[in-house]
């Protein structure tokens, strides 16, 4: 009973988290791409999820707009912010736990996601100056991080909140598509 109480405390602010970044979507939801859609399915269509990339891309107003490198930047600036709420999420689990084998766990995946996001900020500058291998090599870096996490969660059998291995998944899925649309630089 004790563990149901503690995963509600992390889930019940979790669940507030993701309200207000659907809420937030939402807001932005009148402001959709209806420009350029064969631009981005031609970026988006090699990803291994080109819905996610899709929606991704759409869902910044800079997307009307965006070439390639465009469209490549708006991917990275949603891998950042995903990197962001993953490393929010991991330090609101980390407080919640008693263990401290776990609260070391999710600490260093926190860690690892503001790392992530630092070589995402990387990404960006490389990309802006053109030096697609460092790009690359940095958003793989910045994946290795959730894949680390993600295997030692996995590993301790632990059950972590559904809204955060989804995240988790589309943190993956958006590395993916962003490693594919620079390759064909």
């Amino acid at each position: 009973m004790g563990s149901f109480k503690a995963s509600m405390l992390v889930a019940l602010p979790l669940y507030h988290l993701i309200l207000l970044l659907l809420f937030t979507s939402f807001q932005h939801a009148s402001k959709l791409v209806f420009a350029d859609d064969k631009m981005i399915d031609l970026q988006c269509h090699n990803a291994e999820m080109p819905a996610t990339c899709i929606l991704c891309v759409k869902s910044d107003p800079r997307g009307e707009i965006a070439d390639k490198v465009g469209i490549a930047t708006i991917i990275i600036n949603c891998l950042s912010n995903n990197a962001e709420t993953l490393a929010n999420n991991m330090s609101s689990i980390a407080s919640s736990v008693r263990d401290n084998n776990l609260k070391s766990l999710f600490q260093d995946c926190e860690k690892g996601f503001l790392e992530a996001k630092s070589d995402l900020s990387t990404t960006s500058n490389q990309l802006q100056i053109k030096d697609y291998d460092k790009t690359n090599h940095f958003v793989r870096r910045a994946l290795e991080q959730e894949l680390i996490c993600q295997k030692n969660v996995v590993s301790l059998k632990l059950r972590a909140p559904s809204n955060v291995l989804y995240v988790m998944r589309v943190y993956e899925e958006l590395s993916d598509a962003a490693m594919r649309i620079i390759d064909r630089f």
